[in-house]
Formats: C-alpha cells, sequence, structure tokens
C-alpha cells in the first residue's frame, strides 16, 4: 500500500485579487490546506501581521506569495531559507540581481518552487506546445496582450509601480520561449507614456519589444493597458508562431462564450480562471494544482526557476532598451 504525503499546508502572503484566486483554488483542493494568511483575514485561517512571522510560525509547509510584483524577492528567499515550498505569482522578481538572490536561496535550500506562469496550462498553448514540431524551426512570432485601463487605474493600486510589460508580457515571454525551446539573446524596446500620466499615474500606456533569441528566431511582444472599458474582454490576447514549415494562431476571444444584453456585448472569461458545479477549474487551477503535486512528492515543475528568472532577464533588458534607445543583450 503507497503512503502519500499529508496534506500541504499553506500560507498565504498577499489578500488581494490573486490572493483570494489562490485560496479558492486551495480550498477546494482536496490534498492542500490554507492553514496561515498574511495581514488580512483569507480563509479560515490565523492571520499574521507580517510575512516573516507567519513564514516562521511553524504552521506551513509551503507559501503563496500573491504581492505586487516588486515585493516578491525577499520574502521567497527569507521561504526558501525556512525549508518551504514557494508558489509566487508572475513576474517572479523585477531585477535580475533579485532574481538571481532567489533562485540561489532556492536551490541551496533544495526547495519546491514555481512561478505561476498559468498559460502553460491553457489547453490551446499546451496543444501549440505539442505542434512545434510539425512547423518547424521557429522564425517569427507575434504576442499581444492588452489590458483595458480599468486595471492600472481601478484594478491595482500599484501601476506606477510597475509597467505594462512586466504585468503582461511577463506571460508572452514565458510563453514563446517555451514554445521555441529556447532563450531570448537580445531585446530592442520603445514605450509609449501620455494617458495614464495624464492621469496622475507614472507609468507607460504602451510597451513593444522586438527579441532576437539564440538560434536566430524573432519575436514582437505587444502589452498596453488603455483599452476603453467597454471592449467586450478585460484583457486582448493574441498569439501567432510562424515556423519554416507552418503557421501556428491562438485567438484567446475564439474560445469564449458570447454574451449580449441590454447593457453590454461582453466575452464572460472562462480559460483561465472559471467554475464548473461550483468548482474551480481552469488553466489557473491546473497551475496550482500541478505545483502542490510537486511539493507534496518533491518533483521538479515543469516551470523551472531558471526559466522564470529569463523572463526577469528580458524584462529588465528592455526596459533599460527603452531608457538608452538602443538593444541591450538578454544577460
Amino acid at each position: 500500500m503507497t503512503h502519500l504525503p499529508p496534506k500541504l499546508r499553506i500560507g498565504i502572503i498577499g489578500t488581494g485579487i490573486m490572493g483570494r484566486g489562490h485560496a479558492d483554488v486551495l480550498a477546494a483542493h482536496p490534498d492542500a490546506e490554507i492553514t496561515a494568511v498574511c495581514r488580512k483575514p483569507l480563509a479560515d485561517a490565523p492571520v499574521f501581521p507580517t510575512y516573516r512571522e507567519l513564514i516562521g510560525s511553524g504552521l506551513v509547509d509551503a507559501v503563496s506569495i500573491t504581492t505586487p510584483d516588486h515585493l516578491h524577492a525577499d520574502m521567497m528567499v527569507a521561504a526558501a531559507e525556512a525549508g518551504l515550498h514557494i508558489l509566487v505569482e508572475k513576474p517572479f522578481t523585477t531585477t535580475v540581481e533579485d532574481a538571481d538572490r532567489a533562485v540561489r536561496a532556492i536551490r541551496q535550500a533544495g526547495v519546491v518552487a514555481m512561478c505561476l506562469f498559468n498559460h502553460r496550462w491553457v489547453p490551446a498553448y499546451a496543444q501549440a506546445k505539442d505542434q512545434m514540431g510539425v512547423i518547424g524551426e521557429p522564425v517569427v512570432g507575434y504576442a499581444r496582450k492588452d489590458d483595458t485601463i480599468y486595471v492600472p487605474t481601478e484594478m491595482i493600486g500599484w501601476a506606477d509601480q510597475t509597467t505594462c510589460a512586466w504585468f503582461l508580457s511577463s506571460h508572452d515571454i514565458d510563453l514563446l520561449t517555451w514554445l521555441y525551446d529556447d532563450h531570448v539573446a537580445e531585446v530592442f524596446a520603445t514605450a509609449r507614456y501620455g494617458k495614464l500620466r495624464d492621469l496622475g499615474i507614472d507609468t507607460p500606456d504602451a510597451v513593444q519589444i522586438q527579441a532576437r533569441f539564440s538560434r536566430g528566431a524573432v519575436a514582437t511582444f505587444e502589452s498596453a493597458w488603455i483599452y476603453p472599458n467597454t471592449f467586450p474582454t478585460m484583457v486582448d490576447s493574441y498569439v501567432t508562431v510562424v515556423g519554416e514549415d507552418g503557421v501556428i494562431q491562438l485567438d484567446r476571444q475564439r474560445e469564449n462564450i458570447q454574451l449580449a444584453t441590454d447593457k453590454a456585448y461582453t466575452y464572460p472569461r472562462n480559460m483561465l480562471q472559471r467554475v464548473v458545479h461550483g468548482v474551480p477549474a481552469g488553466a489557473y487551477r491546473d497551475a496550482i494544482h500541478h505545483f502542490v503535486a510537486c511539493a507534496r512528492t518533491g518533483t521538479e515543475p515543469l516551470i523551472t526557476v531558471e526559466s522564470s528568472r529569463h523572463v526577469t532577464a528580458v524584462l529588465a533588458a528592455a526596459h533599460e532598451s527603452v531608457r538608452s534607445g538602443l538593444p541591450v543583450k538578454v544577460s
């Protein structure tokens, strides 16, 4: 008779939108339980005023970090040093130095850690990965992820401490490097400031990144977050990959239902987060379940911390290119 590991005790650090999303999935997971949260009540678990107190409480085997982008690194290092497994929202970190600190701490501690690039569990994207051999060597790709202006002005209160590229293109960079099975060698990027600055939020309206991969393929990563709120989805997402022998196109809008009322015409989101017959479902849920399974068995996740560090390095180089106006090699 096989003895399975006990339930994974998880502490959630960050109780905003993403923290609540993690809590919904974990609370319904048969092999996990939320045993602590940081700062605000969430689920039926003890509340700790600081992440360090939660980490040192002895109540958790793993942490789920869902704080704003720029706060991830110190929390990951502290968790790793305490021997805790780590699930962290994207992006991994917002500087290469922080990414290197986190990777080093995680590998030295031997804990399981994963950045939640959940798009790898979108069925169409996973199917595209399986079909990459059919279209041959990658040649050119394009990934667009644009948000409505609701996101930087209402949904998050820290848009001035990040950019649409960190917030949105991080997903697409992880996705295309995975599909290409390659890494980015050099980037050239431009940004446009205007509308959000006029609203008192000092962050770009849009960023475009041109990337050259090590085997010669190229890709464009577009991000913006000033679509009008009348757009029928909060996110406009599209990916295409051209190979030497074929092309794959992935249009997120095509997999959504269409809903028309006297107030609006919408495509309710259903691929990442949805509830089916009262149970959380979708790519977001599947990615978190993958982490729980890996943490309980000590298995390396599909998404390695080194690949997530590379996404950070690509974006750091892109922002340096925006500042300098020159191409920048990826560290």
